[in-house]
């Protein structure tokens, strides 16, 4: 039998058309089982991405968080930026399924005054009052990577267009009911409580004084109401 010969030609590529990470990759596709639940999986890294920010999570950070190994984070996940923007696409999903539920009902007004005084009804995050201070992961992407990468970009303005265009529907709702002023259009409104959101949001990761947000919030509630 004949010895096996490393090749002193052929030069190896993570993840290249030829390596054996791509053949993995393949495999998967073609439906061989994964070694971990890709769902869960998504839920952790977004977490800990909420948690610690994208540049202070390293791949073994992951590998850790997630008990994987390297090559099957990277053959499901492509590298730690794929991981991430799938991880926020996730949030924004379910930031916008929440929000919907939430304004589904008449009257509105209550249900907005809810989801600006307590985040947690869209973010999913425990309340501040427990420590959580993560604010809005969206709002956080946007700081971090912003306005160099261009995808991270697209994704976070396609999920604030979406939460204007669940609260403006709402909006017309109320509008329609006299529950709220007819003084402005509710795309207007609804992109005045997109803003008051995300600097809740980011107010409350420093201030996270209850009396002072609500006093603030019901101000902008009240010039709201017909």
């Amino acid at each position: 039998m004949q010895a096996f010969q490393k090749s002193l030609t052929r030069r190896y590529y993570f993840l290249n058309d030829e390596s054996i990470s791509s053949r993995v990759a393949s495999m998967a596709r073609t439906g061989r089982p994964r070694a971990f639940d890709i769902e869960q999986a998504l839920v952790q890294a977004r977490d800990l991405f909420w948690s610690q920010g994208y540049g202070a999570t390293s791949i073994q950070d992951l590998v850790d968080e997630l008990d994987v190994q390297r090559g099957s984070l990277y053959a499901a996940f492509g590298d730690k930026r794929g991981l991430y923007l799938q991880a926020v696409a996730l949030y924004a999903q379910q930031n916008r399924d929440r929000l919907k539920s939430l304004v589904d009902a008449d009257p509105v007004l209550p249900a907005i005054r809810q989801m600006l005084l307590e985040p947690a009804t869209l973010t999913g995050a425990p309340d501040l009052a427990n420590g959580d201070r993560r604010g809005c992961l969206l709002g956080n992407t946007a700081a971090e990577l912003l306005p160099k990468d261009d995808a991270a970009r697209e994704l976070v303005a396609a999920a604030y267009q979406d939460t204007v265009q669940v609260l403006t529907t709402a909006l017309q709702r109320a509008q329609s009911n006299g529950e709220v002023a007819t003084n402005t259009t509710p795309a207007a409104q609804a992109q005045l409580l997109l803003l008051l959101f995300q600097g809740a949001a980011l107010v409350g990761r420093a201030q996270p004084d209850s009396e002072q947000l609500a006093a603030g919030i019901d101000a902008a509630i009240d010039a709201l109401r017909a």
